[in-house]
């Protein structure tokens, strides 16, 4: 019975390992132009995904987030280098506009920073 207890508690530190150090795929996405403006459609589950967004500079944009998942950890984004820190209403598209004109790498994460996502500005 303690070899039992043993291999399951070893096998469940492997998975937390894996799961918060490991390397996963990850969803990257390029902005499409739509007449005057960039937007990329951004679903919120359990993560992001697309978790890169890859925008072009000097074109405003705009970030669709709609979650799906009812977690009060993923109910806010925040974009701390851009002063935003949005509600995101479930299963709700939220719209977060975004200044696109400093190239350059950004975070976002959810409201208690345990979730991230990148937007790429070249």
């Amino acid at each position: 019975m303690k070899l039992i207890v043993l291999v399951i508690g070893l096998a469940i530190i492997a998975f937390v390992a894996w799961w918060f150090f490991g390397k996963h795929d990850v969803a990257e996405e390029q902005a499409k132009v739509a007449g005057s403006k960039q937007v990329v459609d951004v679903q919120v589950n359990g993560g992001y995904s697309p978790e890169i967004v890859v925008l072009k500079k000097g074109i405003p944009a705009v970030l669709n987030f709609t979650r799906r998942d009812g977690s009060s950890c993923l109910d806010h984004v925040v974009f701390s280098d851009f002063g935003i820190n949005q509600e995101l209403p479930q299963n709700q598209k939220e719209a977060v506009n975004i200044d696109t004109s400093k190239p350059g790498e950004y975070q976002w994460a959810c409201g208690m920073d345990m979730f991230h996502g990148k937007l790429v500005i070249k």
